[in-house]
């Protein structure tokens, strides 16, 4: 029989790209989010905002997004994460939803900027939600 052997090299370059496909997931698995030093920081993989609570115009829930056009980012299942371009005001909005089929929380900042995003729970979303509105009123109440 002739058998061939497969180069090493061959070997760990299939290696390295599954290591890579399993980190690139895992990043990009879901929202993490942190509240601190008066600024709102989400992040999922390669995207990232941080928002400065005193810059906050609004905060509210919405059912479903608004058309927009990908500028970049990815959509997969109920996941929906990137950078796109309002169709309407042509304006820059960021997604970060890990549930389409949730509510998500429309934060609008900087007077037109937008920020759509979820967590994969309903609840924690919505403590999200209660903490950044309490923070946003004792600002607005402060001045």
């Amino acid at each position: 029989m002739n058998k061939k052997k497969r180069h090493w090299l061959w070997n760990i370059l299939i290696v390295l790209t599954l290591i890579v496909c399993l980190l690139a997931f895992v990043a990009h698995y879901k929202n993490w989010h942190k509240i601190e030093e008066g600024e709102f920081q989400v992040f999922s993989g390669i995207y990232r905002q941080n928002i400065p609570i005193a810059d906050m115009d609004s905060i509210l829930f919405v059912e479903k997004l608004p058309e927009m056009e990908r500028s970049s980012g990815f959509s997969w299942m109920a996941k929906e994460k990137g950078v796109f371009k309002d169709s309407i005001h042509h304006t820059k909005v960021y997604v970060f939803v890990d549930d389409l089929r949730q509510e998500k929380i429309k934060l609008v900042h900087h007077d037109t900027l937008q920020l759509y995003f979820n967590m994969q729970d309903s609840l924690e979303t919505q403590e999200i939600y209660t903490i950044l509105q309490a923070r946003m009123d004792s600002l607005k109440t402060s001045n």
